[in-house]
């Protein structure tokens, strides 16, 4: 059995690559599922996609999810306040750790584990700097599938 982890979940292939890597890697045990709802809309934070959809995805994967609720204009204060409340919780039960699957920000990387630092929690990136493309491969060859739910128009690329 490995460190105890939660894992940052936002329902998308990065959260879905990064539970892949570490439960592969076999040094991080995932004990339950975090994901942010904007209380307002009941929709996750990171993605937009109703809460509906990542319950079902950590029924699936036979993990406890938990939420925490944000209000659409909550400030950096509150969301920190929230945030710091709940892994205080996990800490207490014996999570050392947080999984996230980011791959390249590094003001948002350095963010993350000055946080957890403050409740004595480690931030793990399993995903961190990997070629996009090799990512993409892997994700399709492991088996998993893909929804596009949003697409920027301004950078999107329409082939000839």
């Amino acid at each position: 059995m490995g460190t105890k982890a939660v894992l940052a979940w936002s329902g998308g292939k990065d959260s879905a690559m990064a539970f892949h890597e570490i439960c592969r890697a076999g040094v991080y045990t995932i004990e339950r599922l975090l994901t942010t709802v904007t209380q307002d809309y009941d929709r996750v934070c990171m993605h937009g996609v109703r809460t509906t959809l990542v319950e079902r995805q950590a029924a699936e994967l036979g993990l406890p999810l938990d939420k925490v609720y944000l209000a659409a204009n909550d400030s950096q204060e509150g969301y920190d306040a929230k945030m710091h409340g709940y892994l205080t919780g996990c800490r207490q039960q014996g999570v050392e750790a947080v999984v996230f699957g980011d791959l390249f920000l590094e003001d948002v990387r350095q963010y993350r584990e000055r946080s957890l630092s403050r409740v004595n929690m480690q931030a793990v990136f399993p995903l961190w700097q990997r070629d996009t493309k090799a990512l993409a491969r892997t994700f399709l060859e492991t088996g998993f599938k893909a929804i596009i739910t949003c697409v920027d128009s301004e950078v999107l690329l329409i082939a000839a």
